[in-house]
């Protein structure tokens, strides 16, 4: 036999009312639905349960005992309701966030600071996520959030995954502040990958998209690089550049005007990445991921604002924008 929890718990309700007219009102039922209720009750247990009376209704012993254990449905249903409730609460103020270096410098901070403010109790953590790994991260539920970056291709994540595009970050170059294509043109004047076919290079290590795409752009460009340093962070490129041993290609967010640098805009070809926000595609247990998502959009306005405004000069070239409003799922 089937047990019914939903039977326990009547007769318990029949036995706290006292008739089932009581019990009728309490479950906000006609007292036929539940004359019909304990019927089928007792056919599936096939003994009496209920003893109606003109003073109401009381149970047999076999009711009586069913009761019992409905009490004990009652209590487990109620506490899994609060600790239902309590999971809830806790998700709505829980948000995991993971980022890579750039972003956690330069675009996760303000919005993390409004979202403070907004909800000071917030459970908010961050840890450092190379973008290989944020659509797993997410998948897997240890993620809320996931900023990611997608090097000239858009991101393709799997169809649980949802990305929302942030912004477009171009490459630039960065050269020592005394080389020559940086001391004899204006600072306005965007330079052509070719010119610096000669240069020795400081790249990104083999093996990454940014290394992949710098590659395919100098092809594009019509030679072959030199690269005599490479290193996994563009910190440890500009750092290098400021030496005068190399030169660099760096992500527009990644600047960080090290000692001894400048840095032009690129004419063509124009490398960029892809930033993104990587949530579940649903995500509404955790409606603090989509308020950060707005927030980080505002940043990302900002900051390409803030590349646009010096080169609104004659003969500049646009610096970044917006990827579309609408998120896109894969």
């Amino acid at each position: 036999m089937v047990v019914d929890p939903g039977q326990l718990r009547l007769l318990t309700l029949i036995e706290r009312c006292g008739s089932l007219t009581a019990a009728a009102h309490a479950l906000h039922l006609t007292p036929a639905a539940i004359t019909q209720q304990v019927a089928k009750a007792e056919r599936d247990w096939q003994v009496p349960l209920v003893i109606r009376g003109p003073r109401g209704a009381t149970l047999t012993a076999a009711g009586a005992l069913l009761a019992s254990h409905g009490r004990t449905v009652e209590e487990a249903s109620d506490k899994a309701a609060a600790e239902l409730a309590a999971l809830l609460g806790h998700l709505s103020l829980r948000l995991r966030i993971g980022t890579f270096q750039a972003a956690a410098l330069h675009l996760l901070p303000p919005a993390l600071t409004t979202l403070r403010h907004r909800h000071p109790d917030a459970d908010v953590s961050v840890i450092d996520v190379g973008s290989a790994r944020g659509a797993d991260e997410i998948s897997t539920g240890r993620l809320d959030v996931a900023i990611v970056a997608s090097w000239g291709t858009p991101l393709a994540p799997p169809p649980h995954v949802r990305a929302h595009p942030l912004l477009l970050d171009p490459m630039v170059v960065v050269l020592p502040d005394d080389h020559p294509l940086a001391t004899e043109q204006p600072t306005d004047t965007a330079l052509h990958l070719e010119q610096l076919r000669d240069e020795s290079w400081v790249s990104i290590l083999a093996g990454h998209a940014a290394r992949e795409q710098f590659h395919d752009a100098a092809r594009e460009a019509g030679f072959t690089p030199t690269v005599r340093f490479e290193t996994e962070s563009y910190d440890v490129a500009q750092a290098l550049v400021g030496t005068g041993i190399a030169v660099g290609l760096v992500s527009r967010l990644a600047l960080t005007h090290a000692p001894g640098t400048t840095h032009r805009e690129l004419a063509h070809p124009r490398p960029h990445r892809q930033l993104y926000a990587l949530t579940k595609a649903d995500a509404s247990l955790t409606p603090l991921a989509d308020m950060l998502i707005d927030l980080l959009r505002d940043v990302a306005r900002d900051i390409t604002a803030s590349w646009e405004a010096p080169l609104r000069e004659p003969h500049s070239p646009s610096a970044g924008h917006l990827l579309p409003e609408q998120p896109t799922t894969v």
